[in-house]
């Protein structure tokens, strides 16, 4: 079993071509080619990795353009992989303004879905922040889920997002 968990361990950490450090957690960089493909909400005690290519040096000096000013515009490639519903899901969450939010509800009825349907593909989001599916509430103004989480950490890291962009 352990020769399993630390095979995945090194699996995980080849994946990554930065780690930087935010508020709220180190956020782990996928990139391929041109592409930023993924970034992952990784334990405050992760270590942390410079970027290893001109890509992932981009996209964390972006970050922490956000993460200095909520109001800043990503320009990115974004390698965008997912089902044809998750993709339209994406690009509705795409179109809504920092400091601003939509409900699942009415993303769903823009793109004729349902709103768990949009739930599900706000979890399945491998680029959160640039595609801010944070901005995503329930239809009562609760914070509804947040990664497949309905509570704990998950939902502590979309309330900073949130905070952050003065919701």
């Amino acid at each position: 079993m352990n020769k399993s968990v630390s095979h995945q361990q090194i699996k995980t950490d080849d994946r990554y071509q930065a780690k930087i450090m935010a508020p709220f957690a180190v956020l782990g960089v996928c990139t391929e080619e041109d592409w930023l493909t993924e970034i992952d909400y990784l334990p405050l005690n992760t270590s942390l990795m410079a970027p290893s290519t001109p890509l992932a040096k981009e996209v964390c000096a972006q970050l922490q353009a956000y993460l200095s000013d909520p109001r800043y515009t990503f320009d990115l490639s974004l390698h965008i992989s997912g089902t044809v519903h998750q993709r339209r899901v994406w690009e509705q969450i795409q179109d809504i303004p920092s400091g601003q939010t939509c409900s699942y509800a009415d993303i769903a009825v823009k793109i004729h879905s349902a709103p768990r349907a949009v739930g599900r593909a706000c979890g399945a989001n491998k680029i959160p922040i640039v595609i801010p599916c944070h901005r995503i509430i329930a239809k009562n103004g609760g914070l509804g889920g947040f990664m497949n989480a309905r509570d704990g950490e998950p939902l502590e890291i979309k309330r900073w997002l949130l905070q952050h962009e003065s919701i």
